[in-house]
């Protein structure tokens, strides 16, 4: 195992500067199951081992099956997806710090990060200011959950949106107004990670910052490595579903900085394998640019372009696309374990974790569990002969 080193002279951990951070989350503890892959003619079954064990019950056949864990982070809060909970994690405390009034962001109509933004914006008394890109809807913008609760949302055509940050920052302008300011949050979090309390100016001004997705997933892996389901000695290969790719690089990462002998793998989703190793490369460089100490530290001496092994899913195809039989694969995992699976994100890393722990890797598997269950409402309207059994009451 490699050892945690120190930050700077003073002997500073990483541990350390985790628990000096003053999070949103309370806790960052989820629950953690353990999935049994039982044996079948023609398809995989499963069995959900913690539920079994809580009860008092399960099969003693079952003990000598593949297994693999799932983290439940799409039980992290009942609104927001769990995994961009995490994002927001260390980032909102930071901005309410620096007195942000607005905070402005962009996502699809089924986007889990605009809905978590639009959440949590809410339980911290922030406004936020959602735009929304209209394609991929097959069901009227106005059954948007996000428009529908929280309001201040704000549609753009896909043309605008593929000027994301030009379109962010004029937007942001107008929330601002004369007397506003606005600021991009990645540049704050870089200077001002030791701010002081509310720094308004306390005559109405707005105080605007814009948000683009980011990865916040280390406080995670800290909390599962003292787990004695895994424990820091242990070989741990982590599986998680990749749209942008920021969730397998934070935790890939996070694992270098906390010296653990854990892999990661990222299912591509969205985009190529020369994408995702360059998206990889702007992250660490973003790192490295607001946390020096640690990665100088740290991540220098790590091969950047194996940081993540990036895998394509079992049946690639254009991004949003669902191929048939992959619904009802989903409704088998939530009927026989109880764990809701989308058939766009969340099952690929489920199949991988499945054929990872049937392998004969000597590493414990852990799959990440995003969330994705905003999605499948999206999936029911689009979809809705696939959503029934065909079973009469």
């Amino acid at each position: 195992m490699r050892p945690t080193p120190a930050l700077a002279a003073g002997g500073r951990t990483v541990a350390s500067f985790l628990s000096a951070t003053e999070w949103m989350l309370p806790s960052p503890a989820t629950q953690v199951h353990t999935i049994s892959v039982l044996p079948s003619r023609l398809e995989f079954a499963f069995s959900n081992l913690t539920t079994s064990l809580r009860n008092g019950g399960g099969n003693g056949s079952e003990t000598g099956n593949p297994k693999f864990q799932i983290v439940r982070d799409d039980l992290l809060h009942p609104l927001a997806n769990g995994n961009k909970a995490r994002k927001l994690d260390a980032l909102l405390p930071v901005l309410r710090h620096c007195g942000a009034t607005d905070i402005v962001t962009c996502g699809g109509c089924q986007s889990a990060h605009a809905a978590a933004v639009a959440v949590h914006c809410a339980e911290w008394g922030i406004r936020p200011h959602i735009l929304l890109r209209g394609e991929q809807l097959d069901v009227p913008t106005g059954y948007n959950l996000i428009s529908l609760m929280f309001g201040n949302v704000t549609y753009a055509s896909r043309s605008l949106y593929a000027q994301r940050d030009e379109m962010l920052y004029e937007h942001a302008i107008k929330v601002a107004g004369c007397s506003g300011t606005v600021m991009w949050a990645d540049e704050i979090i870089g200077k001002d990670l030791g701010l002081d309390e509310d720094t308004t100016d306390g005559n109405g001004s707005r105080k605007v910052m814009i948000v683009k997705e980011g990865a916040g997933v280390m406080r995670l892996l800290e909390y599962l490595s003292g787990l004695t389901l895994f424990g820091k000695d242990e070989k741990v290969h982590i599986v998680v579903d990749s749209g942008t790719g920021t969730t397998a690089v934070g935790l890939a990462l996070g694992a270098v900085c906390l010296g653990l002998q854990w892999r990661v793998t990222g299912v591509m989703l969205a985009d190529t394998l020369e994408r995702y190793k360059q998206r990889e490369r702007s992250l660490v460089s973003d790192f490295e640019k607001v946390f020096p100490q640690i990665y100088h530290g740290m991540v220098e001496d790590a091969t950047h372009d194996n940081l993540v092994q990036w895998v394509e899913r079992f049946s690639p195809r254009r991004f949003g696309k669902v191929l048939e039989g992959e619904i009802a694969m989903c409704r088998q995992v939530a009927q026989q374990t109880g764990i809701l699976l989308d058939p766009m994100y969340t099952l690929a890393a489920w199949e991988q974790a499945v054929d990872l722990c049937c392998g004969d890797s000597a590493a414990k598997v852990l799959m990440i569990h995003t969330g994705g269950t905003l999605g499948l409402f999206g999936l029911a309207q689009r979809y809705s002969p696939q959503f029934t059994t065909g079973e009469q009451s």
